[in-house]
């Protein structure tokens, strides 16, 4: 059963930017038009750009407009949107924002309630949450909340995690902080949750008994785009596993707790982390591929390396893709390598999980070998597509024995007859509401990067373990991606 969030502001900081332009305020919007928002709330801008409210609001107004709802729906979620410009650094502005937060609880009706997302550059959180602090924004007092958001990446390494928090935690009880992973917010990603512990027929299969292997792809056709100046400090490492690619896998591998609640739900994903098997220095690059797109073509068109994008190093050791096996050495998935990699400019754009079976033991169907038979796989597609896949063997129609794999496809937009909701629609009704489920908890955060945290000593000391290699643009991914898998006898699934 949904709950109604309380009545509440939401105030973003840096509201001019692209974030808020293409998620933030669509998502909002959106939960809008399906009166899933409070009664009465506001939405509050605050950037360094000199606006005002109705020039904040006319940036929004063609792109709302656009989405075939009638200008009287968007024109009323506009009057409830306004801006106040400042610097992030300057304490005048908090001491203005405080005065206009309580203007707009007044005249909106919002009890006080304040929801801050932090849609700027990591570097500004502890300066802005300082602010807030400063000025009594973060106190909860006479039944009034406060709740801040910040987004990936929680930090740059393990020390700067830590640093990061003891910050929050000046001003900000763990309760009010939700670090937010979009990808969490994904329909499948969510679904893995009840495909595994509602089913009856997934839950007792589920371990090293039946599943073979399990691959984690996330492959991107885009480039660095306009995102140099950060990528060139984080690299695929730092901007895909510490976050999205290990928390997938917590959710796969991790055991069920006991009731489905925001802190017994991330109890046992940090336990999942608990049991990674460290990397070591010594043959890191069995464990390991990092690679660098180089010139190449999609459609026809040509395409540049990255060392020749707008902003990057012309001698760049970042690394834009990484495939890692990981083990999980716990009684449940003992011996089952988990196989992950994500990567920019690759053929295709895909995200998903998934499970490869064990093969069956015997064949008893003549001359059919049993390395004939294709292992079951379960597919969780989480895009572009959201949905679910299943291959199975079946006899083909004729009078001889012949058998093909046969896959049963479930798609969430052709069995609900709507589109899935926006992540960042989820997840901000998930923080009006008070619900951390789908957000990161300090310790698994910071787990997260004690995982890697020996691999990126490795890159920063030395290139021999573990060499940077080079893909063409628009291809599967460096070869050093391959051999990882066809060591072990197995190969990854086509992009």
């Amino acid at each position: 059963m949904e709950v109604k969030p309380d009545p509440c502001g939401v105030v973003i900081f840096g509201a001019s930017g692209d974030l808020t332009h293409r998620k933030l305020v669509p998502a909002l919007f959106e939960q809008f038009q399906r009166r899933l928002l409070p009664e009465t709330f506001f939405i509050l801008g605050c950037a360094r750009s000199e606006l005002d409210d109705q020039v904040f609001r006319d940036s929004f107004r063609q792109y709302l407009l656009s989405r075939e709802v009638t200008a009287g729906a968007a024109e009323e979620f506009l009057k409830h949107v306004y801006y106040l410009s400042g610097s992030y650094e300057d304490n005048a502005l908090y001491k203005r924002l405080s005065e206009r937060l309580t203007e707009l609880s007044e005249q909106e009706w919002t009890a006080g309630n304040c929801l801050y997302y932090l849609a700027t550059p990591p570097s500004l959180y502890t300066t802005i949450v300082s602010g807030l602090g400063l000025a009594g924004l973060t106190s909860q007092e006479s039944g009034r909340w406060a709740r801040v958001v910040v987004e990936k990446p929680f930090g740059h390494d393990l020390a700067s995690s830590r640093k990061l928090d003891s910050a929050l935690h000046q001003w900000l009880s763990e309760e009010q902080i939700y670090r937010i992973d979009h990808y969490l917010g994904k329909e499948t990603v969510q679904n893995i949750f009840i495909l595994r512990f509602a089913n009856a027929i997934f839950e007792p299969i589920w371990n090293r008994r039946y599943i073979d292997h399990v691959q984690i792809t996330v492959a991107e056709t885009l480039g660095v785009e306009n995102r140099a100046g950060y990528y060139e400090q984080a690299g695929a490492l730092r901007d895909m596993f510490q976050n999205h690619m290990l928390e997938m896998l917590s959710l796969v591998a991790m055991e069920p707790p006991a009731t489905f609640e925001a802190d017994r739900h991330r109890d046992e994903k940090v336990k999942l982390l608990r049991s990674i098997r460290p990397f070591s220095d010594n043959g890191l690059g069995d464990w390991l591929v990092r690679g660098q797109y180089a010139a190449g073509a999609a459609q026809e068109q040509p395409l540049p390396a990255y060392r020749q994008e707008k902003g990057v190093n012309a001698e760049s050791q970042t690394e834009t893709y990484v495939a890692m096996k990981v083990m999980v050495d716990n009684w449940r998935w003992q011996g089952v390598p988990f196989y992950l990699r994500s990567g920019k400019r690759l053929a295709k754009q895909v995200s998903e999980i998934a499970i490869t079976f064990k093969s069956v033991p015997h064949s008893m169907f003549g001359k059919i070998a049993p390395e004939r038979l294709q292992p079951n796989v379960l597919t969780l597609k989480i895009q572009p597509e959201e949905g679910i896949a299943l291959t199975m063997e079946a006899k083909r129609p004729g009078p001889r024995m012949c058998m093909s794999s046969l896959t049963l496809n479930f798609s969430y937009r052709d069995a609900f007859g709507e589109r899935s909701s926006n992540a960042y629609e989820r997840l901000l009704l998930d923080c009006m509401v008070g619900d951390q489920t789908l957000f990161v908890r300090h310790d698994g955060a910071e787990l997260a990067w004690t995982v890697l945290e020996p691999v990126i000593n490795n890159w920063q000391t030395s290139v021999d373990n573990c060499p940077l290699e080079f893909y063409e643009a628009g291809g599967d991914g460096p070869q050093g991606a391959d051999r990882l898998l066809t060591n072990d006898g197995r190969r990854w699934r086509p992009l």
